[in-house]
């Protein structure tokens, strides 16, 4: 697994062992990076990224130019693997690492986007995105997310099992 593009374009990243966490694809980062760029959403951007396993949906947002993300993970051979991609490029001063439950400190976050890409028999959607103050979640999922009341979704695309979606809030 690697950073796609941007200022760490190319840099490895490892990724935790076991069956835990599903690591998202080059191919559907890129994917999900390339429709942000088209949106120009992420330049200067606060991001989270949510149930983050090795940190690399928040890394490429880095990479790509969001100024900080805010990384949560529960998982404790998780985190040991986040904070050593994190202490090898060199972004602690750019991210934050929260132990927990994702759902839990979802309405604290302050950040413009948010990824959430939690285990695929995750069927707490309704209330994740009611947490969430972020104007746009970009979601990965085993099967399409219906976008609960308060959002719509921009765009939905199916990458082999993964479903991703752009989900932005109805009152803008």
């Amino acid at each position: 697994m690697r950073v796609v593009a941007g200022e760490l374009g190319g840099r490895k990243l490892i990724s935790p062992e076991g069956t835990s966490t599903r690591p998202t694809t080059d191919r559907v980062r890129e994917a999900i990076f390339n429709a942000l760029g088209s949106l120009g959403v992420l330049d200067g951007a606060v991001v989270a990224d949510l149930f983050a396993g090795s940190g690399a949906v928040g890394i490429e947002a880095i990479s790509r130019g969001a100024d900080h993300c805010t990384f949560v993970e529960r998982d404790r051979n998780a985190l040991r693997v986040l904070e050593d991609n994190i202490e090898a490029l060199d972004l602690a001063s750019r991210s934050r690492v929260m132990r927990s439950d994702a759902t839990s400190v979802a309405s604290a976050l302050d950040v413009d986007i948010v990824f959430a890409d939690p285990p695929y028999d995750f069927d707490g959607w309704d209330q994740l995105l009611g947490q969430i103050h972020a104007g746009l979640v970009v979601t990965e999922s085993g099967r399409e997310v219906t976008p609960p009341a308060g959002w719509t979704a921009l765009r939905t695309k199916k990458y082999s099992r993964t479903w991703v979606s752009f989900l932005e809030r109805a009152d803008g």
